[in-house]
């Protein structure tokens, strides 16, 4: 049995993303990641430092929310659907009764329809799927602040 399959000589491009330059921070942007994934975490802050942010970190929704609660500035939210106790969603919520134009980025292993339960995103709220480019994280990061 033989099987043939076409060569690809092009290069390979991340469907949704566009060449070019990276989306980097303006103004000194604060971004707070909120990740009970150490390595997750660590590395998305790295990227977000490497743009320009400024950046806060959390392992936990309860360390999410102080920092929320508190009077440091924080322009996006990024945080991981699937935390234990207080999950991404409910920090969201209890921090948005704060701050209610605080947007929020929420990264997920699962499709959006099962993270949320077929759920919409309120305004201001958008959702990525792990595993994720940078430069789309990058980019997504830029389209939500902006808006």
């Amino acid at each position: 049995m033989k099987l043939y399959l076409s060569r690809f000589f092009g290069e390979f491009e991340v469907p949704g993303t566009t060449r070019g330059e990276t989306p980097r921070a303006e103004l000194g942007e604060t971004v707070l990641v909120v990740e009970d994934d150490d390595t997750v975490r660590t590395l998305v802050v790295e990227v977000l430092g490497e743009l320009g942010y400024a950046t806060r970190e959390a392992p936990d929704g309860p360390s999410g929310l102080c920092i929320l609660q508190s009077d440091a500035r924080i322009d996006l939210l990024v945080t991981d659907v699937g935390l234990p106790g207080l999950n991404g969603r409910q920090l969201a919520d209890q921090a948005r009764t704060g701050r209610p134009d605080l947007k929020v980025l929420f990264m997920t292993g699962y499709a959006e329809n099962a993270a949320f339960g077929a759920g919409h995103l309120a305004p201001g709220m958008q959702m990525i799927t792990k595993p994720f480019p940078v430069e789309g994280l990058a980019s997504k990061i830029r389209s939500i602040i902006e808006a």
